[in-house]
Parts: structure tokens; C-alpha cells; sequence
């Protein structure tokens, strides 16, 4: 803690990595395609089922999250896609990224959410 003369005792936090905070080991916070969850930016008009029957052509989904406005309920513009291995993850990010579903260039990435 330290003095601040205008408002009193303040409190001072140490600069942490993001990783060490979350107890990440550096491979799994690399982003080099070491998970099987895949990032997807798309269209606000995909729905789940949609992207499910896209990348299920490149290997096992095992789940299909599309990210959607608590209240509205209406996507927000990207999602989540898990595979059941790394390597179908991998070669979906691969053969899917700057595809059009829906109308609009979909830009995938693995995730870094493990």
C-alpha cells in the first residue's frame, strides 16, 4: 500500500503476466494450435446449427457455441468451435479461415481459452 495525499492509502498492484495470473503454462497460452477450440468471427445471422454443419466436414465437433446479447439475444458476431483432437482443429482453422458462411468471410483462430 502506498500514501496518496489527495485520497489516502491506496493500493498498489504488482504487475503479473496474464499467464502466470491463470496458472497457464506457456504452451497452452501460446496460441500456436496446442488446443482444440477454435475462435470463429462470423456473421451476426449464423446460428449454432450452421456452424456446426460447417466445420463438422473438417473432422469431430464436439461443441458449438455461437456468442449471443443476454438481453437481445442476438449473436454477437462470433463463437466457439471444439473438435475432439488438436490436429482436426488444426486443419479445420486451416481450410475454414476467409470461407463464407452465411454471407460474410469467416476468420478463425485457435482459442487461447483452453
Amino acid at each position: 500500500m502506498a500514501l496518496n495525499r489527495r485520497r489516502g492509502w491506496t493500493l498498489r498492484c504488482a504487475a503479473i503476466p496474464f499467464g502466470k495470473l491463470f496458472n497457464r503454462t506457456a504452451a497452452s497460452s501460446s496460441g500456436t494450435g496446442c488446443t482444440s477450440k477454435l475462435f470463429v468471427g462470423l456473421s451476426y445471422d449464423t446460428n449454432e446449427t450452421a456452424l456446426k454443419d460447417a466445420f463438422s466436414q473438417h473432422g469431430a465437433v464436439i461443441s458449438v457455441k455461437v456468442v449471443c446479447h443476454p438481453t437481445t439475444g442476438k449473436s454477437k458476431g462470433f463463437g466457439f468451435v471444439t473438435f475432439s483432437s488438436q490436429d482436426e482443429a488444426a486443419a479445420a482453422a486451416h481450410k475454414m479461415n476467409g470461407e463464407v458462411l452465411d454471407g460474410r468471410n469467416i476468420r478463425v483462430h485457435h482459442s487461447n481459452t483452453g
